[in-house]
């Protein structure tokens, strides 16, 4: 199956690898658009519309094409998401993946490390769900809310979502207004494909495996993020071995939006090593 990849030029005199964009739950890659235009100064960057998200449909487990999506695909475990996107370039690549995409991205250097040069995670987290002896995550309670109201009303279970990602952060009503107007800009997504992203984030815990990360790699918070604590951005990036933290003060759970240059600067930074 072939996905939706937006491609923004390399305008600069910069040269490097690649830098693909991968987007967070119920979003589409042209969430990106403001930063990746900048980046593109410094390379080629490409954001990616996930299996049913935006213009990439889901295909069908029978192996047609997803429409409004109806019942679950095997085609959206996290493993088979990292292998689509593994399929889809074949070039090295700097990965960026926000919220659910950091999980992601995180998997896919873990699974085709020859693939994935630099790694970025940005509000994003080994484990979402709060366990036994893992306390910085989201109750289980919270996220299994949001699968119910899904079957009830999904776009208003996505924008109470987009809420609480903004919930705290400096110009909180215009980025969050920002996020509204995108949200359904690429089409209404698939609700197979967002049950979906809920059981990835409800039971995905890539805690053991971060020491056999090979990459560099950059954990990219926010000080006001109510959703992913400081303290698993901070064990992310300890637990990584070659792993660094930064974080933007003022911003919450989508820095990409509220302060743009400054994330802009910290990857450009990055990716030049």
């Amino acid at each position: 199956m072939s996905l939706h990849v937006d491609r923004y030029e390399h305008r600069g005199s910069d040269s490097g690898a690649p830098l693909l964009l991968i987007h967070g739950w119920g979003m589409h890659g042209g969430m990106w658009r403001g930063v990746a235009e900048q980046l593109a100064q410094h390379c080629d960057v490409y954001a990616v519309d996930l299996p049913g998200h935006g213009y990439s449909e889901l295909p069908s487990p029978a192996g047609g094409r997803g429409g409004g999506g109806e019942g679950r695909s095997a085609s959206l475990s996290l493993d088979s998401l990292v292998d689509q996107l593994s399929a889809q370039f074949d070039e090295p690549l700097a990965v960026c993946g926000w919220s659910l995409g950091g999980q992601v991205a995180l998997r896919w250097a873990l699974r085709h490390p020859q693939q994935v040069e630099r790694l970025v995670m940005v509000a994003s987290t080994p484990c979402f769900v709060r366990l036994d002896g893992w306390k910085y995550a989201l109750s289980a309670e919270i996220l299994e809310e949001f699968a119910v109201n899904l079957q009830k009303n999904y776009a208003m279970t996505l924008k109470r979502f987009l809420s609480l990602q903004m919930r705290g952060s400096e110009q909180e009503r215009e980025v969050l207004a920002v996020l509204r107007d995108g949200l359904f800009s690429r089409g209404e997504p698939n609700l197979a494909a967002l049950q979906a992203g809920l059981e990835i984030l409800r039971g995905s815990d890539q805690r053991a495996a971060l020491p056999e990360l090979r990459q560099a790699t950059l954990v990219l918070a926010g000080e006001r993020d109510t959703l992913i604590p400081h303290q698993a951005t901070q064990y992310l990036a300890d637990r990584i071995p070659d792993g660094r933290l930064a974080t933007i003060r003022g911003a919450a759970h989508a820095p990409f939006l509220s302060h743009p240059d400054e994330f802009v600067g910290l990857i450009k930074d990055f990716l030049k090593g």
